[in-house]
């Protein structure tokens, strides 16, 4: 059996090579992102979950990450896959929800939170 692939959109560099790696360790296929262009090729990439920043501070169309995933959700072709919102903000859990996503995961976290989240949507 194929391993699960994980796509990482996360514009901070540390927190995304430190995802990356650990999920990596864990036995996932990551592609991992500075942006959310990537999702315009998401066909190519085919993954079993998709764990989204809610603020990329490069996204050229100041699309947040609960709109994102909001897109995603409303598309028959990408409205299976589970979206993780990761933020540090206070009402996670209201974005989450109003971006239609799957769950969310708040900063900081730990890896145990991490592999908590990726486990319970894959």
């Amino acid at each position: 059996m194929a391993n699960k692939r994980i796509l990482v959109i996360e514009d901070d560099k540390d927190i995304r090579d430190t995802v990356t790696y650990a999920l990596e360790q864990e036995g996932y296929d990551v592609i991992s992102s500075d942006n959310a262009r990537i999702l315009k090729s998401l066909d190519q990439h085919n993954p079993d979950l998709i764990l989204l920043d809610n603020w990329l501070t490069d996204w050229k169309s100041d699309a947040s990450g609960q709109q994102l995933s909001k897109q995603l959700k409303s598309d028959p072709k990408t409205s299976h896959i589970p979206v993780v919102i990761v933020s540090a903000v206070s009402n996670i859990a209201e974005i989450a929800e109003a971006g239609q996503s799957d769950g969310y995961l708040k900063k900081p976290f730990d890896l145990a939170d991490l592999f908590e989240v990726v486990k319970k949507h894959l």
